[in-house]
């Protein structure tokens, strides 16, 4: 049977020990042979080769200090699995006991006042995190925010005068340019590997997102499990990226890892600081990337940039003047190639924010003057307060969108946003799932949901009824 490439999230999780053998390399060269024009051999010194390359060592010291190993805790659990069927032909419903689970994986600080960030994933659904620095010493730690859409989450401890890695600009970066990457692999702290950067805008898909973005830096730097959440960092010390995903055959690595760009990373982190949740823009397009085939079909001879196969109704693109057939080939100053680098421009903007679009048509440059908008077709700002948390359920809900109702043929419903330790986690449902009836009743609101809570006695189940955003309805089932 083929072995099947994974990508693999590179938080540690279950309290994994690493056990391995170690090798070395083979005996170190003193010089190496040349031959020149008279047959002769001649020896060159290694010095020679080593002065190229750059020096990483004051890098790699000053970034130590900056990045954290954090370990969460889910704990126990009693999981009552309801299941309408089930109950129907053998009866009562059942208790499942959950292990504990400790995971590993690392943070990056980014103020002096203790706001320290790393991958959604590796915080999600903890109910314990604990962070410790580069000297030791321990801390437990809040979460401030998350972001499913980016895989990033800031959370906060309780310490000042920490020392901060210094942002660099992922804009900048180019391709071969040195890079290292610090976390703590394995469980083994204050780990530094260097590589290059291989690649930029690459999209993995591997965020479980309708609305992710994947605009990942690549590169050759070694990245394990623990690794998550730590710093990718350039020659000069400067943040250029938040280590995040692998792909591998084993779940180690074996040649190429992943980063969220920083200029991406500062964007969402002011939305949490600033809003209490992160403002995503959008163009209103639906786009794709064409091959040679794919163009010569549609009659484009440039395969830069990317295809507009359709305008939604309303949308910034749509009021801007951009048609189905015109092709995106720059957002501001910034050109774009395909998907991943138009989702990384237009994800570091906020509803509201006025850009210029240049696209192609019919061979000729145009730039298009817009205004992007949210989900919801317009430019407000959502602000924490504007989403409800209910606590008894472990979930962060908003309305799902106008657009979202319409691709997915709904007159309402809830949208989970983020979930948290609750009931719905342990019943299986994840994030994205539209909440569109509880008990056959629509749920409009969050006061239509709490109603419904409200109404279920102590011993009596709760059977949500649902969709997820690729279209996959569901049914789930649990105690109150």
């Amino acid at each position: 049977m083929k072995r099947i490439t994974q990508l693999v999230l590179t938080a540690m999780a279950g309290g994994l020990f690493a056990l391995g053998t170690f090798y070395y390399l083979g005996p170190k060269p003193a010089s190496e042979v040349r031959i020149v024009n008279n047959g002769q051999a001649q020896f060159a010194s290694n010095k020679a080769q080593s002065d190229v390359l750059p020096d990483l060592t004051t890098a790699a010291e000053q970034s130590l200090h900056g990045v954290v190993h954090i370990q969460t805790i889910q704990e126990n659990k009693q999981s009552y699995q309801y299941d309408p069927f089930r109950d129907l032909f053998y009866g009562r419903p059942y208790y499942q006991e959950a292990p504990q689970v400790i995971g590993q994986g690392s943070g990056v600080i980014v103020s002096g006042d203790g706001y320290i960030v790393t991958n959604n994933h590796v915080v999600d659904g903890a109910d314990q995190i604990m962070v410790t620095l580069n000297d030791k010493r321990s801390y437990q730690a809040e979460v401030v925010g998350t972001d499913p859409t980016t895989d990033l989450a800031l959370i906060k401890i309780p310490e000042k005068n920490l020392a901060p890695i210094p942002y660099g600009n992922s804009d900048r970066l180019r391709i071969g340019e040195w890079v290292l990457a610090v976390g703590n692999p394995f469980n083994l702290t204050s780990t530094v590997t260097a590589g290059i950067v291989s690649a930029k805008g690459r999209n993995i898909n591997i965020l479980a997102d309708q609305f992710a973005i994947e605009s990942f830096i690549q590169t050759d730097a070694a990245v394990n499990p623990g690794n998550s959440g730590g710093a990718l960092v350039d020659s000069y010390g400067n943040l250029v990226g938040i280590n995040t995903a692998i792909k591998s055959n084993t779940g180690s690595y074996a040649g190429y890892s992943f980063a969220v760009p920083v200029n991406i990373v500062k964007k969402v982190i002011d939305d949490i600081l600033n809003y209490g949740t992160v403002q995503r823009a959008f163009i209103g397009v639906n786009i794709k990337d064409m091959d040679a085939s794919e163009a010569e079909q549609l009659g484009v001879k440039d395969l830069t940039g990317v295809y507009v196969a359709g305008v939604m109704d309303g949308g910034a693109a749509m009021e801007a003047g951009i048609q189905q057939g015109d092709i995106i080939v720059q957002v501001g100053d910034m050109k774009v190639d395909n998907i991943p680098e138009l989702q990384e421009q237009v994800g570091r903007l906020r509803p509201g924010d006025k850009i210029d679009v240049t696209i192609k048509r019919n061979g000729q440059a145009k730039v298009m003057k817009m205004i992007l908008k949210n989900k919801e077709g317009n430019t407000r700002v959502i602000r924490k307060e504007d989403v409800s948390e209910v606590q008894v359920l472990g979930a962060v809900l908003i309305p799902a969108s106008s657009e979202e109702k319409n691709e997915l043929r709904i007159n309402n419903g809830l949208k989970i946003k983020e979930l948290k330790a609750g009931k719905l986690r342990n019943a299986g449902i994840r994030e994205g799932f539209i909440i569109t009836k509880i008990d056959h009743k629509d749920i409009k609101s969050t006061d239509d949901l709490q109603t419904a809570l409200r109404n279920k006695g102590s011993q009596e189940g709760v059977l949500i009824e649902g969709v997820y955003p690729n279209g996959l309805r569901a049914y789930y089932g649990f105690g109150i």
